[in-house]
Order: C-alpha cells, then structure tokens, then sequence
C-alpha cells in the first residue's frame, strides 16, 4: 500500500463553511470543510473517525485513495462517499501547475462534535502529525454555531 504524502509537499488549507444541527434528527450535526490544494498540494493520510463524508471536487482534479482500493481521479463535479472508520490514505492534487478544492459535507453525531470538536474531523495519523503541525494552514479555525 503505497502512501504519496511526505512533509516537502505543500499544504493545503481547511476552512469550515457551514454547521448546523438536524432539525430532524438533533443527534446528527452536518458540518462542511472546503480543502483547497496549492499545485502538487497532498493531504496527510487521516481518518474522519465515527463520522460519515461526502467528497466533491468544486475545481481541478484529485487523487484519493481509501483503505486498500487503488487511487482514483476525480474531476471537477464528481463526488465520493467515505463511510465511518474509512482510512483516506491518499488525498493529492492531480496537478503540479494548478491548484484543485473539494468540498467535504461531513455527518457526525452531535454529542462527539460537541465533546470533540473540529479537531475531531481530521484525524491525521501519528506519523505525519509533526509535519501537519508546522503546516499551520491545517488549523481549522471555528466558526459560530448557528442555533
């Protein structure tokens, strides 16, 4: 199983867009993430831990892998499921001259989020969390709760 990421790569940047609350089913919480890639930009492999995402590419082209499956490009328009535990080993920018974003609409349950946090969402696996660190364009910053 071969992983791409190595701390020379550059970054990219997590930036919340939305959260809110199922109104009907207040023990779900649905939070947004835009991941903007720089050209060659790669995410770290991680894990979204108890909750379920949806990817979808908003510009440019991406290569992801989950668990054991093969890396696939996805293009502009196109979309992916990870569900709860999924291991998001590869996650790269398809290109090296432009940049690329996703959206990434995740469901968690209210209690965890609201324990955990966004810190929670992102779970970078131990031995690329130095390399996430110094790449402070990682840090997800928070927004206001809308209820």
């Amino acid at each position: 199983m071969s992983i791409t990421w190595n701390n020379d790569r550059p970054a990219g940047g997590i930036v919340p867009t939305f959260r809110y609350k199922l109104a009907d089913n207040p023990a779900l919480t649905v939070v947004g993430l835009r991941i903007d890639y720089p050209p060659d930009g790669s995410t770290p492999p991680h894990r979204h831990g108890v909750a379920s995402v949806i990817g979808f590419v908003i510009e440019g082209e991406v290569v992801m892998a989950m668990n054991d499956g093969e890396p696939r490009t996805y293009k502009k328009g196109e979309s992916w499921y990870e569900a709860p535990g999924c291991y998001h080993r590869i996650s790269d920018n398809n290109s090296k001259t432009e940049g690329a974003s996703i959206h990434a609409t995740v469901v968690i349950p209210t209690d965890v989020f609201d324990k955990e946090g966004y810190s929670y969402l992102v779970q970078f696996d131990p031995q690329y969390l130095s390399g996430v660190v110094d790449k402070t364009k990682y840090a997800i910053r928070s927004i206001p709760t809308p209820w």
